[in-house]
């Protein structure tokens, strides 16, 4: 099966058609519940794809015995039992008690494969699941994609992405909270370049960043075996969700033992991260800031507000950092500029203290989940490691916020093009080895010093330091081109006219004088 992938990132061909299908099934199922439904059954599909292959080739084999569970876990292969493979599932498809047979192949799994435990949904028997529609949605699914050859070209891993943007956007406002944009998370991993060591999420949702972690690490000639992942997620479907993300891609990522609330539980409290890349909710105000008000976190920086839990984000990845490591992550645009004492305080001494590398503004329309603008914070506790020129009292700012283009009515995405010149120009200030000389460009880039920044009092948007766009003359004189210029607007106030007075007549004839 060839599946063709445009520059941008997104699929098109085979996941789209296999989307509208699925969706057509959906009925008046809510999106966030259908979710679970179809990425649970795709799940399923997989390992039983990759149990069956290694079935098929056992039976082939006079010395072996295809019923040995020790010949599937040498190869990293989950075990199914013969009421759970997809083969049976698909033979019973059509019959009223499916839902049932699905639940039992979930609940055998889990139980032969202790690491899935607690992850599989495991309610296809519920009287609101309408069964026929059910059997039509195996259908659709009984295409291969865990055998070899699939998960070579990572048809799952296509589809299950595709899927998971898709339920985003169909989930409107809450979508985003498990699912960040891939040309997102492709920016920051292109951005901090996380080739080795230890990669943090505190708040991983669905586990994208992992994901385009370890792409990047492939992208790169590195070798997957230099990081390990850890991450936390404090909303129970999503966590399973995560799980089951890493499992299908075979990542081997410590997410903790349950779902957990970052802030009051923290699962890797000891952890010093060598990058760290998240997507925190925005502009939480319900985060129990009350209740850590002494917490060992925020030491040296001061207190977030209660009421936002922005900057409790922000120091509780500074405090998570290595000496030298770095975290890329995504806050609302308001965190670059806010006024609330408490968060000026905090981001005047983070300023102040050199954590603060980079800036990044990007355009509207990227979220599925929230039309409020983003922006890119790098933060580092050490502006001269890792060989790295020494940007010490200096930060940069870049305004993509003209970047990108419409990839429907309602979304933008950032091209590879796009995500080349930002992650290039950082690249270069930060005096990377062949990454060109930096310069600042007018109205896109500008390596600010603190004395610059003490004077905008510490806000740190960076429309107000790259200045405006230079326009190229276009060799027309000032004077003609005034000229011109009012000749055009005396013309449309003339036609303004003209139509105003049309509009009172017509007026005027049905009773109403104006």
């Amino acid at each position: 099966m060839n599946l063709q992938e445009n520059k941008n990132g997104a699929n098109l061909g085979f996941e789209e058609k296999l989307w509208q299908a699925a969706d057509k099934l959906r009925n008046n199922m809510d999106a966030a519940e259908y979710k679970h439904v179809v990425l649970g059954l795709l799940f399923l599909k997989y390992i039983s794809d990759a149990f069956e292959e290694k079935h098929a080739d056992l039976l082939e084999d006079e010395y072996a015995d295809p019923e040995d569970r020790d010949e599937y876990t040498a190869e990293n292969i989950f075990w199914v039992s013969k009421d759970a493979r997809w083969t049976y599932i698909k033979e019973n498809a059509k019959k009223p008690t499916i839902g049932q047979i699905i639940d039992d192949a979930m609940v055998a799994i889990e139980k032969d494969n202790p690491q899935l435990k607690g992850v599989l949904p495991k309610d296809y028997a519920r009287p609101a699941l309408d069964k026929t529609r059910l059997g039509e949605l195996i259908d659709i699914l009984s295409f291969k994609v865990g055998d070899r050859e699939s998960r070579s070209q990572d048809v799952l891993g296509r589809v299950y992405e595709y899927f998971l943007a898709m339920f985003a956007s169909a989930e409107g406002k809450n979508g985003g909270e498990f699912y960040t944009p891939q040309c997102v998370v492709k920016l920051l991993a292109e951005m901090i370049e996380p080739l080795r060591g230890r990669i943090y999420d505190p708040c991983c949702g669905s586990g994208g960043m992992f994901v385009q972690s370890e792409r990047f690490v492939q992208a790169h000639q590195g070798k997957i075996g230099d990081i390990s992942i850890y991450g936390q997620e404090s909303n129970p479907t999503t966590w399973r969700l995560c799980k089951m993300n890493l499992a299908i891609r075979g990542i081997d990522g410590n997410i903790g033992k349950y779902n957990a609330d970052t802030f009051h539980n923290d699962l890797h409290k000891k952890l010093k991260a060598d990058y760290i890349l998240a997507n925190p909710p925005f502009n939480v105000s319900d985060w129990g800031g009350e209740r850590l008000t002494d917490d060992v976190r925020w030491s040296g920086y001061g207190i977030p507000p209660v009421g936002n839990a922005n900057y409790a984000w922000i120091l509780h990845m500074l405090w998570h950092l290595a000496p030298s490591g770095v975290a890329g992550f995504v806050l609302a645009n308001g965190s670059m500029s806010t006024s609330i004492t408490s968060e000026a305080e905090i981001r005047e001494k983070l300023v102040e203290k050199d954590n603060v590398d980079c800036i990044v503004t990007l355009p509207g329309k990227l979220f599925y989940s929230t039309q409020i603008p983003v922006c890119l914070w790098f933060i580092t506790k050490n502006k001269a490691a890792r060989g790295y020129r020494d940007r010490r009292g200096e930060i940069l700012f870049i305004d993509a916020r003209k970047m990108g283009h419409m990839v429907d009515r309602t979304h933008r995405e950032l091209s590879d093009e796009d995500i080349e010149r930002i992650a290039g120009t950082y690249h270069a200030w930060r005096g990377e080895e062949d990454a060109g000389k930096y310069e600042d460009v007018k109205g896109f880039c500008k390596a600010a010093k603190m004395e610059e920044i003490r004077e905008h009092e510490y806000i740190l948007t960076p429309g107000r330091y790259v200045g405006i766009e230079e326009v190229e003359d276009d060799g027309e004189p000032f004077e003609e081109k005034l000229e011109r210029l009012t000749g055009e607007l005396m013309e449309m106030f003339a036609k303004s006219r003209k139509l105003e007075e049309e509009i009172r007549k017509n007026l005027a004839a049905i009773g109403f004088e104006v």
